[in-house]
Order: structure tokens, then sequence, then C-alpha cells
């Protein structure tokens, strides 16, 4: 029987709090994915956010696309550049803001893990309709963009 003192909670709030344990249940999910391929979530998000942007980026750009903090992103990156998987090159534009691009090594694995992934994608889409894909991705974009902070959207 429910706990009649607890507070009762909106259907917002039940909706934030399943994305949380959606996202720590992701993470865990996405290193034990990652795994077979020498990553873990968090290399693995900083390969994609390199892949999927086909042009180097600095780690505060990764960050952003990401939504992962600036330190964390240098951190990945960091190991990703001991893996010899991406490089870092001169940016002309700040020189204390370094780009990275992936290494043929980078995209290789890269490539093998989105294919991996692409197939589990497949069969996780198959349970449900285009609609409801389509409503979710619509409902988390706009709580995305109604918590976004003035400095976010000016760097977005």
């Amino acid at each position: 029987m429910p706990d009649s003192s607890a507070q009762p909670h909106s259907l917002f709030t039940a909706t934030i709090l399943q994305i949380f344990r959606t996202n720590g249940q992701m993470i865990s999910w996405g290193d034990r994915f990652s795994a077979a391929f020498g990553l873990t979530s968090a290399r693995w998000q900083m390969l994609g956010a390199l892949a999927l942007a086909h042009y180097p980026l600095t780690a505060p750009q990764m960050a952003s696309n990401m939504g992962v903090s600036r330190q964390g992103a240098q951190k990945q990156l960091n190991m990703l550049l001991n893996e010899r998987l991406i490089e870092r090159r001169h940016n002309p534009c700040h020189k204390r803001s370094p780009l990275y691009q992936l290494t043929p090594d980078g995209q290789t694995i890269f490539q093998r893990i989105n294919s991996d992934w692409n197939q589990h994608a497949e069969q996780i889409e198959q349970d449900f309709s285009s609609e409801q894909l389509a409503t979710a991705l619509q409902v988390l974009n706009r709580i995305h963009e109604l918590h976004q902070s003035p400095e976010e959207g000016a760097n977005s």
C-alpha cells in the first residue's frame, strides 16, 4: 500500500525521476556494451561526438554537444589521446583550446561499435511506434530547452 504521508509527485516529476533512473541504467548498460571494444560509455560518447560532427572539435564543444562538463569531456579526451584513438590539433582560433579528431584507429573502433549499436537499436525500436518515439524525442527536446542556461544557449 502506498505511503499516504508521501508527497504526491506530479506527472512531470515522475517523468524526470524516470529519466534519471534510465540515464543511470543506460550508462551501466553502455559500459558493458562498449567494454568489448575497450571503451567505457564516456569514451564512446566522446568518440561519437567527433564522428558525428565530421570535423575537429574542442573539448568545450564536445561537452556542450554531449551534455557533460568540460572537465569530464577533457578527462575522457586525455584517455583517448593515450589510447591513440584521437589526436590533438592546433586551433588557429584559440591557442589554449586545441581541436580533437579521430585517428584511423579511432574511426575503426567507432565504426565497429556503431555497427553493433545500430543492430541493437533496430531490435529495441521494434517495441515502439514511430509516433511514440517522435513524441518522446519532442518531449525530451522541450525539457532540454526549458532547462538550458543562458550560457549554454549562447554556445549552442
